[in-house]
């Protein structure tokens, strides 16, 4: 496809535009995509209000987006495989694949890795079509939706914590946050067979969907419901596995003290603060394991055929959708309606 489409740009704090571009044509080893539905992230959220997240500061006009999933408009150069019309899953970042970490096949730590939405790297994808490397584009089987297939982004941030971890059958785990993050991380480990899962949040709807998707029980903090007098009660004092995911100052400092002796704590959640504290004495005291999550790596074809399977309910976790046109609305509305808002997606 040739001619010009609509771009969502965020130019400053708190101001998304919208502008006209040419459409991208796709290069050497590149597909281009028309987009279907592109989710709206907690990170993209933390750009829009406060111009930063975690190390990286906007510099300067950035397309956000980075969970897409579309259809195959156009075949680069040199591509096989894929054909036009073909229903897509977009992994969003792509390494250089040349450097150690990238030889090694841990491609999301690589130095130069370009991924979408991220200042100085890639524009994201909240607009009609984007071009992407096609060995980061996956095809969707038939019985899972295009939806599904921008949400495989967030489902692999949830099992790679669980990968890394090495969460087991028969263990327990607690999850602090149960926003999108947390919830795909409740799914990932309901899929391994990690059937206590204790959820603990401030919003009550988020804490339902929990529930609904694999969760054991909940705790509301907002309500007194106090998840550390609950983990002295297990087995041990404390979880075999904490997931930390909402990326704040609470539930950072509040992680290490809900394992048991030996238990691993694996920080999942990013935060728009470049600096946050952990009770290290209290891990040392436990002789606890700690993980830390950047992003994911080589495992959207297990995420989409977890999903293709039934054993991840992936879409339960949308609880709203915008047209494209209603872009700007979608990321305000998610902003400020937190406690009714699950998942966001934007609909092309």
């Amino acid at each position: 496809m040739k001619g010009k489409m609509n771009v969502c740009v965020l130019t400053g704090k708190q101001q998304l535009e919208w502008v006209e571009r040419e459409i991208p044509q796709p290069g050497k080893g590149e597909l281009q995509i028309k987009l279907e539905y592109v989710g709206v992230c907690g990170s993209d959220l933390h750009f829009y209000q406060e111009g930063r997240l975690a190390n990286w500061e906007l510099d300067g006009p950035l397309a956000l987006g980075h969970e897409p999933g579309g259809v195959v408009s156009a075949v680069g150069e040199g591509v096989e495989g894929f054909e036009v019309g073909d229903r897509v899953s977009l992994e969003p970042g792509v390494g250089c694949g040349k450097c150690k970490e990238c030889l090694e096949g841990h491609y999301n730590l690589c130095q130069n890795v370009k991924f979408m939405a991220i200042p100085n790297e890639k524009d994201g994808v909240f607009a009609d079509y984007c071009v992407h490397d096609a060995s980061m584009c996956y095809k969707l089987p038939d019985n899972v939706s295009t939806m599904e297939g921008g949400l495989m982004e967030p489902l692999c941030v949830g099992l790679h914590a669980a990968e890394l971890s090495d969460a087991k059958l028969g263990e327990t785990a607690i999850v602090l946050g149960s926003g999108c993050i947390g919830l795909c991380t409740v799914m990932a480990l309901k899929a391994r067979g990690v059937h206590e899962i204790y959820v603990s949040d401030v919003l009550e709807k988020r804490l339902e969907k929990a529930l609904e998707v694999g969760a054991t029980r909940v705790f509301n903090a907002a309500k007194g419901e106090d998840i550390e007098d609950f983990a002295k009660t297990l087995p041990g004092g404390g979880a075999d596995q904490v997931y930390e995911c909402a990326g704040n100052r609470v539930t950072t400092l509040q992680s290490c003290r809900l394992i048991r002796r030996a238990g691993k704590v694996t920080l999942v959640g990013v935060s728009p603060e470049p600096v946050l504290e952990l009770d290290i004495a209290t891990l040392n005291a436990m002789e606890g394991i700690i993980y830390s999550v950047y992003r994911y790596r080589n495992l959207y074809p297990k995420a989409i055929a977890a999903v293709a399977s039934g054993a991840v309910p992936l879409k339960k976790i949308v609880s709203h959708v915008f047209d494209f046109k209603d872009c700007i609305e979608a990321v305000e509305y998610s902003l400020e309606h937190k406690d009714e808002v699950i998942k966001s997606v934007v609909k092309f």
